[in-house]
């Protein structure tokens, strides 16, 4: 919010800062402008910011490499560049609100203001990590700001604890523009701007994205809200998600028109040519060592194709009639040159308009739901209603169902009822009526592994929102969990609050079930992102919080800085500690219950001794979180020889997999396979390599042959000569003629006897190398840099055999 003005005539000192005066050049205008958020920065009499920035070798765009390495490989600097001009508020800081925020704060937006009317209660400590029973009867944003800071102190984040309006939206809008001025942290000081500031900060009020996120808001007030963000120009995204006990709901709107630049992430595919026609349409054929990935309608640029050239002029066209290994192109080419050799087609990765309908009319006509589960097909339009429903039964009685209550459930499906006779499109022939108990049965309750789900699915629409990359969410997605209800109806006196941190958890699953989470013995295995993220959501649910309880989790990493931008539960402070022990220690600080060992072995057949066969007697459930398939299998068998449950979970980028492995149930992670990737053929590698991976490949195959098996052969004739010989002999085919001939030209032609001599014959093995003939040239011409690479490495090993120093 912009505070009251104070003028500022003159030089102004505040905690030994010195803020100069503005610059008294003559203006034709000025604008005084106020704030009290974001960090100080003086002398803007230099003009706009940019100008200041780069007078002080800063540049508001850089990106710290070492941070966000991973982001960076994922969705690229530009998409990165947008991200983090981009401000977002989160409305409702119950558990959702809280992953979303902390997984925009990792992810690193510009800014994020906080808003939440409400104070903390101890039903909130189930879900919301950041809170404890100090911060009870406190406001949840107050509570939650200074811990999300400390993720990332180059994001801006702020607060507001009274009622919102569509005109705070647009100062929302508005202030987080002029904080890329006026960058004020704690001191609330007036600056004269001039005109060519004002511009600067409406360019960038013009260039960064705004997303607006509600998660505890009716219905009423969300349709107001999203009405103005709908029609606002530019439009404000709007994202309005739910967690209702084991059920959850997210709502997207971008606006009217918006454009997705890239809708999958992956890299463009790409053939090489084999053959063109002079026809109209032109068949293009391709070699077949690797089936094409185009679709009819696809657009296509072609580059370096000999004698058809007219193709290389880098005018995207269209794919008709596409086929494994060739594709018609929508062209007329009877008139272009005859296809010679050569050449290179890649697809061009088109933007996609999306046409957003406003929440007012989504809610009468949905359109296709986003499914999750195809066995709950029909699930989605049901829950449609359920929402509604809930919400005109908290809008008549001003509170959520009883747990437990048949008689609020019956209330609560009167509201779907009466809600579906007077809808016209997608009404619903049949009511679930056991679902809707459930689905009101646990309504309250904000349970955190559906906040951490949910959490994660939002905060990735708020990316896609701000930065135009992966298709969005479009426009309603609706998911629930009840096969992980007990099969047995729950007593209702054992859903009653027990005045606990857990009561929103035992109003779905009853205190029994609770009873035995905090006496579980639990084992996870690494504590990275996944890792953090499990110790999290456990130690909210209370898993070995009792003292028969125990957590054992171990990893032999340290923490580096790489780590920061997705294992929340480590600072800056703790880089190059042990991962186990800090994450242990943060995870005891969520809940002071947990009881917790942390060990620094690697679960392997080394550390049997550790992990011996007594500890794994004694587990109930272990949980991996490791990073490679060798450790995987190496759990997982032991597992099934102790016959203990397993949750097998990886991510690749924005791609993640999970697997529950049960006993007697399920399969486990070993009894199947991941389809070995694909590998080009050698015939390809060696005659014509077409893409960066056959360039590599062929790199290293020749770096093994001359300085690995090379060596070894010469080694092997020099130990016996009459035995290696005798054995070629035996053998009599081309590959022991082939290893004869290494031999001779290691002891002969290619002899180095001194330093020079070596580093002359690997710039003349160089020299050719990259001289092949034509068909090679064509190929490996823009790959010269890692020919280069592999020489170095060469000169690195020969170095190394002289035992040279530099």
């Amino acid at each position: 919010m912009l505070t009251g003005k104070r003028a500022c005539e003159a030089d102004v000192e505040e905690d030994g800062v010195v803020i100069e005066e503005a610059s008294k050049k003559a203006r034709a205008e000025e604008y005084v402008i106020s704030s009290t958020s974001g960090a100080l920065a003086e002398g803007y009499n230099h003009g706009p910011l940019m100008d200041y920035e780069v007078a002080n070798g800063k540049n508001s765009m850089e990106i710290d490499e070492d941070l966000h390495s991973r982001q960076l490989a994922v969705y690229g600097r530009e998409t990165m560049r947008r991200l983090f001009a981009s401000s977002v508020l989160v409305s409702g800081l119950q558990g959702l609100g809280a992953e979303i925020a902390k997984n925009l704060v990792l992810a690193g937006v510009k800014s994020i203001t906080l808003h939440d009317e409400g104070k903390v209660e101890l039903w909130d400590l189930s879900s919301n990590f950041y809170l404890s029973e100090d911060d009870v009867g406190k406001n949840r944003a107050m509570a939650c700001v200074q811990k999300l800071q400390e993720l990332n102190n180059t994001v801006i984040i702020s607060t507001i604890t009274v009622a919102l309006s569509k005109e705070q939206l647009s100062d929302f809008q508005i202030k987080n523009s002029l904080e890329t001025i006026c960058q004020v942290n704690k001191y609330d000081v007036v600056y004269k701007l001039s005109i060519s500031q004002v511009w600067f900060c409406a360019m960038h009020f013009q260039q960064s994205r705004l997303a607006v996120v509600f998660t505890d808001i009716s219905l009423e007030k969300a349709i107001e809200f999203d009405d103005y963000c709908h029609n606002h120009q530019p439009p404000i995204a709007f994202i309005k998600s739910e967690i209702r006990g084991l059920f959850g709901s997210v709502f997207c709107d971008f606006g009217p028109m918006f454009t997705v630049v890239d809708v999958n992430g992956e890299e463009p595919h790409t053939g090489i040519i084999a053959s063109i026609s002079n026809d109209c349409p032109a068949l293009v054929s391709c070699v077949d060592d690797e089936r094409l990935e185009f679709q009819d309608g696809d657009l296509v640029i072609f580059s370096e194709v000999q004698g058809m050239i007219e193709l290389n002029d880098g005018k995207p066209r269209k794919v008709v009639n596409a086929r494994p290994y060739s594709f018609a192109l929508e062209e007329d080419t009877t008139g272009f040159g005859t296809y010679n050799r050569g050449g290179i087609v890649t697809q061009v990765k088109q933007p996609k308009v999306l046409q957003f309908k406003p929440l007012r009319d989504a809610l009468r006509d949905p359109g296709d739901f986003l499914l999750s589960d195809f066995s709950k097909i029909d699930r989605s339009p049901l829950l449609h209603l359920a929402f509604e429903a809930l919400d005109a039964f908290r809008h008549e009685f001003g509170h959520f169902p009883a747990p437990g209550s048949e008689e609020d459930a019956q209330k609560l499906t009167n509201f779907a009822v009466s809600i579906n006779e007077r809808k016209s499109n997608c009404k619903l022939e049949e009511i679930d009526r056991k679902l809707l108990y459930h689905f009101a049965s646990g309504s309250r309750a904000v349970l955190n592994p559906m906040a951490a789900m949910f959490g994660g699915i939002v905060g990735q629409e708020v990316m896609k929102a701000c930065s135009g990359k992966f298709h969005p969410l479009f426009q309603f997605f609706y998911f629930d969990s009840v096969e992980s209800l007990l099969p047995e109806p729950l007593d209702p006196n054992d859903l009653k609050p027990l005045n606990s941190r857990y009561d929103a958890q035992i109003s779905v699953f009853g205190a029994k079930l609770q009873k035995k989470l905090e006496e579980a013995n639990a084992f996870i295995i690494g504590s990275g992102a996944l890792g953090c993220e499990f110790l999290k959501n456990l130690a909210l649910m209370g898993v070995s919080c009792s003292p028969k309880g125990k957590l054992t989790i171990t990893d032999d990493d340290v923490i580096e800085k790489s780590n920061l931008s997705r294992q929340f539960l480590f600072r800056d402070w703790n880089i190059g500690q042990a991962k186990s022990t800090v994450a242990a220690a943060a995870a005891t600080a969520i809940n002071p219950s947990f009881h917790i060992e942390a060990l620094q072995n690697r679960a392997s057949p080394e550390t049997e001794n550790v992990f011996d066969d007594t500890f794994w007697g004694s587990l109930d459930v272990v949980i991996n979180a490791l990073d490679n398939v060798t450790a995987r299998m190496y759990i997982d068998g032991r597992c099934l020889y102790f016959q203990k449950p397993l949750l097998e979970s990886g991510t690749l980028g924005t791609k993640c997999n999970t697997q529950m492995v049960v006993p007697h149930l399920t399969e486990n992670y070993g009894a199947s396979r991941d389809p070995p990737e694909k590998q080009a053929p050698m015939c390809t590698v060696h005659s014509f390599p077409h893409n960066i991976d056959h360039c590599l490949t062929w790199a290293r195959s020749e770096f093994e042959g001359i300085l690995d098996k090379t060596p070894n052969e010469v080694n092997k004739f020099l130990a016996n000569p009459s035995e290696y010989l005798a054995a070629m002999k035996a053998a009599g085919d081309a590959q022991a003629r082939d290893l004869l001939e290494r031999v001779v030209d290691c002891l002969d032609t290619d002899r180095c006897d001194t330093f020079q001599e070596c580093v002359t014959w690997a710039r003349l093995r160089y020299n050719f190398l990259i001289s092949f003939p034509s068909t090679w040239q064509h190929a490996m011409f823009s790959n010269k840099t890692i020919l280069m690479i592999m020489l170095l490495k060469a000169l690195g090993s020969i170095f190394q055999h002289f035992e040279l120093e530099n």
